[in-house]
């Protein structure tokens, strides 16, 4: 049985960033402004539920699978590192400035499973091509020279995570095309509404620890006030629509279209 994962992991071997190659010595303190310590706070929440991502991948695709678990270690290390990254930042603007690790701890429990395996792989790939969006957006924006390495690269490796959950998506349905409907159930949640919203919203927002903490909410509202551009949001849900409409073969580019092809799969 070939891995995809494997040649995931060689890539990943070859061209993967380290934490050491950011240097925080050549911080700008003088181009910091307050929205900065925000959005790393905020990202530094959203970032640390990849422990529950990757226990909810890993137990609901344990059984049956290898290749899909596999590739959920490699993301979850990456994405660690991405939360490294931005508390390490923190650290350096401010050594006493941290996130309160009641909010990191609430946000452990593991992701239910989703309603079918492909619905969690297409609610992966929404995500993913989000925050793709969101911290490109925010690397133009930002002025501080280093934050804006970390963020831009978070941004890449993002891409990187919706392509390969997407690989294993169009795999799924090739195999469960029953799955389908549930795929176009999930691209209704995230796209229909007029703003963007992570699962990390959808799943924990409820969570009382996080009622008075910068959470991936804060990020994203902060994104579609200051820094996305005109038609920037609704640019973020037609490329999401886009690549939809590629992996299942229907015609995604409206609210509409995407009942009228659940319909068709619900019959």
């Amino acid at each position: 049985m070939r891995l995809h994962s494997l040649d995931i992991f060689k890539q990943y071997e070859k061209h993967q960033w380290q934490l050491r190659d950011l240097d925080f010595t050549a911080i700008r303190h003088d181009l910091i402004k307050p929205e900065y310590i925000t959005l790393v706070r905020s990202a530094v929440i959203g970032e640390s539920n990849v422990v529950a991502a990757t226990h909810g991948l890993l137990n609901e695709f344990m059984e049956g699978e290898y290749d899909v678990p596999t590739f959920a270690i490699i993301w979850g290390w990456q994405e660690v590192q991405h939360h490294f990254a931005f508390k390490s930042w923190l650290h350096a603007v401010d050594p006493d400035f941290d996130v309160d690790e009641k909010v990191i701890r609430a946000m452990r429990e593991p992701y239910p499973d989703g309603s079918t395996r492909a619905a969690t792989l297409a609610t992966n790939v929404a995500s993913e091509l989000m925050v793709n969006r969101v911290y490109r957006g925010i690397s133009r924006w930002v002025e501080e020279p280093v934050l804006k390495d970390i963020f831009l690269r978070a941004s890449r490796d993002e891409s990187g995570h919706a392509r390969e959950f997407l690989y294993f998506l169009r795999k799924r349905l090739e195999t469960h095309p029953e799955e389908m409907a549930s795929v176009l159930e999930t691209l209704y949640v995230y796209v229909s509404p007029g703003d963007i919203q992570h699962p990390v919203s959808v799943f924990k927002s409820g969570l009382d620890a996080l009622s008075d903490s910068e959470t991936i909410d804060t990020g994203f509202d902060m994104f579609m006030a200051q820094v996305a551009g005109d038609g920037e949001i609704k640019e973020i849900h037609n490329n999401i629509r886009r690549v939809f409409s590629e992996v299942t073969g229907f015609d995604l580019s409206t609210n509409a279209k995407i009942r009228r092809a659940l319909a068709e799969c619900t019959g």
